[in-house]
């Protein structure tokens, strides 16, 4: 009995992968918008640095560039997208809401974990070529590249991964409650966050708050992060069970 048991689960487990894979598949019909504008995205704003660098006096020791943080909220972007886009489709074609969830969040984890791993090499090669012959800096911040190359890729995974989350959260519940919901989340977070200025600003607590921003790591921070990946993660796949297409 206990063995018929197992192997049914194994079957159920098998299925429930399959299916998710397929959710996968489904979302790279356009291979587009899911790999080529990251591409394009990453190489036309290294490009642009370059060019800006390159006019920049080399009596400059370094030549800072934020444009490598591009892909990054560009996830925000996909979170939003890979829902409303698909979600409806996919219901048509009958796949249930947790095949849906785990296919879609289990291709952009590998797909943060590539760019990821994109990021490290490339800040290595930066640090190797002192900026590209240029002095610039643009994948190797000090950082976050002073530390452990895990460190790096772990700090740039949480947090694309924490920006598709968002992004996917967001359009789970304008599915669930539309415009209504999007407003009251919305709402909700700008009085929270008032609250806690006014809060830390009543009791005093500004330079203790401040002394521990100026402590915090990439590892902290990645920590920090990935508490938020969970908890959006698990609010997002709970609001989905509900959302209509």
């Amino acid at each position: 009995m206990s063995a018929t048991l197992n192997a049914a689960n194994t079957t159920v487990n098998r299925n429930a992968g399959h299916r998710a894979l397929a959710v996968a598949r489904m979302q790279l019909i356009s291979k587009w918008t899911f790999l080529g504008i990251p591409a394009v995205i990453i190489a036309s704003s290294f490009l642009l640095s370059t060019v800006i660098w390159a006019l920049i006096p080399n009596s400059v020791d370094v030549k800072y560039s934020g444009a490598g943080q591009a892909v990054m909220w560009y996830f925000f972007g996909l979170g939003i997208q890979s829902l409303t886009l698909s979600f409806p489709f996919s219901q048509g074609l009958s796949v249930s809401r947790r095949s849906f969830f785990l296919g879609t969040v289990g291709l952009f984890t590998v797909l943060a974990a590539a760019i990821s791993a994109l990021y490290v090499v490339l800040g290595i090669i930066e640090k190797a070529t002192k900026g590209w012959g240029l002095q610039g800096q643009m994948f190797a911040i000090e950082w976050v590249a002073e530390r452990s190359w895990f460190i790096q890729w772990f700090f740039y995974f949480v947090l694309m991964m924490f920006l598709f989350l968002l992004g996917f959260w967001a359009a789970t519940v304008y599915k669930r409650w539309q415009a209504t919901g999007v407003l009251v989340m919305t709402l909700s977070a700008a009085v929270l966050l008032v609250g806690a200025v006014a809060l830390i600003t009543l009791q005093g607590w500004w330079p203790a708050v401040g002394a521990w921003i100026v402590a915090l790591t990439p590892l902290t921070i990645g920590a920090l992060a990935l508490v938020l990946v969970i908890v959006l993660g698990v609010a997002a796949y709970l609001t989905l069970r509900r959302a209509t297409p």
